[in-house]
């Protein structure tokens, strides 16, 4: 049984959650003059500093193959931005070779910073050699620091950038991830063409072949030279067939490392996202049994935490697009369009590898799609990208920054599209790890476990746990996934305090249900699956 929790019956601006050990997540939204609006990019980082590279400045590409992932949107400006002295600087990519220049001014690249090194895959966009949309077949490395420098003092960056062509590099929507000394190159695809939502044949016509693959090679580079050399690949049709998904770096159980592909897309039999995760380490990966992914599936801003204490690995997902969301009367809505979606979730792994989904609270709009979690540099990290929640010390830590991404006017906005009802997002937001406070965008009350709903062994009944501050008249409900009740479980008097009963579920047919409280204006629900 897994269970998928949400508070509700909530104030504005005060998001309930799910703790991250004795901590919960807070927001607080920096408004940096100049920022620009980007998403789908490439970043690296010095000192606190962040380097931008590439991405979109428009908002969800439009259907029509003419008037889809435009030349004049490409972001053809390399940024640097100070979140701390909230300044930016800027220089055009416009004296680069001409390859790499069209490279990156693409979207959805792969990247990885290594040391002072931040290696680029890839990507997609007009490129104007070719007259046409491509995949970039290239790898290229930056020299953050100094490419840092020469933006703030309008000094020449081309001496920063080199590059290669490689045919086995023109991916666009996978993932980069490094585990040792091997860069793992996973999932993604090869579009070459215009976009169109008709198909391959239809129109103007376009090549789409997806990877399948986690490519894995290592990079020789002696500060002039690069080179892609031990290149293997493995190729699963069935599993690895994915793109604009997250890969996300995570401590297993067994203190091995790697990283989990969550869901993404498409299905083969419908324009859906995958459910299932994979787990990839070193030299193997698996698809996670009996687990599925509902909330926050396309590629966006995300964090993972990790307790070694606790061995437990937590993934928190920022916003987005998913196929399923909750609306504000706690019914789990399976929207098949698979709109934009506010929700804050978080999948948690625990020591004996079972994995759980929480939603835990909600963006203060629709935003998140192409977004990027940026770490802040004191952030103590496992792995180089995990937060280890056990090393962070005092009441609020603030841990990075959500940058950019889609913000949307409305959840399903694809067959209206006519550029002008969603931009790239100016927006930068804070993120803080803080004691004894709701998730949300603001402080508030300490976190209150009014309602949790936990299965007894076997799975025929539930322990359902109410614990009240102040006494008085509760109402519990058994409901299906559209809300509707099945029955009444409970109408009484409760004292203060932790009151716990047993619920038989053994009449249940297989499925997914809520349990819903009421008491007074105090609303809460829980999700389980029969």
């Amino acid at each position: 049984m897994r269970l998928l929790t949400l508070a509700l019956g909530l104030s504005a601006g005060s998001l309930f959650a799910q703790d991250l050990g004795t901590r919960n997540v807070v927001l607080q939204e920096v408004a940096i003059s100049n920022m620009p609006g980007l998403q789908s990019f490439a970043w690296g980082q010095h000192n606190g500093e962040w380097l931008l590279i590439g991405g979109r400045t428009d908002g969800l590409h439009r259907r029509q193959p003419f008037a889809a992932f435009l030349a004049e949107d490409n972001n053809t400006t390399a940024y640097v931005v100070d979140p701390v002295a909230q300044q930016v600087w800027s220089a055009s990519m416009n004296t680069l070779p001409a390859a790499v220049y069209q490279q990156l001014q693409s979207t959805n690249m792969e990247y990885e910073q290594v040391g002072n090194t931040l290696y680029i895959i890839g990507g997609y966009g007009f490129a104007a050699a070719a007259n046409d949309h491509i995949t970039h077949p290239r790898l290229t490395a930056v020299d953050v620091p100094a490419a840092i420098n020469a933006i703030k003092t309008g000094q020449p960056i081309a001496p920063h950038f080199r590059s290669v062509q490689d045919p086995r590099m023109a991916v666009t929507g996978g993932y980069l991830g490094k585990l040792g000394d091997v860069f793992h190159l996973v999932g993604g695809q090869r579009f070459i063409g215009r976009y169109n939502p008709q198909g391959p044949d239809f129109g103007p016509g376009f090549i789409q072949e997806y990877t399948n693959a986690i490519r894995r090679f290592r990079i020789e580079d002696d500060g002039t030279n690069l080179a892609i050399v031990d290149f293997t690949e493995v190729v699963d049709t069935a599993e690895l067939h994915r793109r604009d998904y997250n890969l996300v770096a995570q401590i297993f159980p067994n203190g091995e490392t790697g990283y989990t592909a969550f869901s993404g897309v498409f299905r083969y039999d419908a324009n859906l996202p995958w459910l299932n995760t994979v787990d990839i380490t070193a030299d193997s990966y698996t698809v996670v049994p009996e687990f599925e992914q509902l909330l926050n599936q396309y590629h966006g801003a995300h964090m993972p935490v990790f307790s070694t204490g606790d061995n437990r690995m937590s993934t928190v997902f920022f916003g987005g697009i998913g196929r399923y969301y909750f609306d504000a009367n706690v019914q789990l809505i399976d929207d098949t369009e698979v709109p934009f979606v506010n929700t804050i979730s978080m999948v948690v792994r625990e020591g004996d590898g079972s994995m759980e989904e929480f939603a835990i609270g909600e963006m203060p709009a629709l935003l998140g799609a192409g977004a990027e979690f940026i770490h802040a540099p004191s952030t103590p990290l496992l792995s180089d990208a995990i937060v280890d929640l056990d090393a962070l010390s005092g009441d609020s830590v603030l841990v990075g920054h959500i940058v950019g991404g889609i913000q949307s006017s409305a959840r399903n906005i694809f067959f209206i599209n006519t550029g002008t009802q969603s931009d790239a997002s100016t927006r930068v937001f804070r993120v803080l790890l803080v004691q004894d406070v709701t998730t949300g965008t603001a402080a508030s009350e300490p976190a209150h476990e009014l309602l949790a709903v936990n299965a007894l062994p076997g799975g025929e009944e539930l322990l359902v746990t109410v614990d009240l501050q102040l006494g008085g008249p509760v109402e519990l409900d058994l409901l299906d996934s559209s809300g509707r009740q099945v029955r009444r479980i409970l109408t009484a008097r409760m004292t203060a305090g932790a009151q716990r009963l047993r619920v038989d579920v053994r009449d249940l047919a297989p499925g997914a249900y809520l349990v819903q409280l009421r008491a007074g204006e105090e609303r809460r629900a829980v999700r389980f699956v029969r």
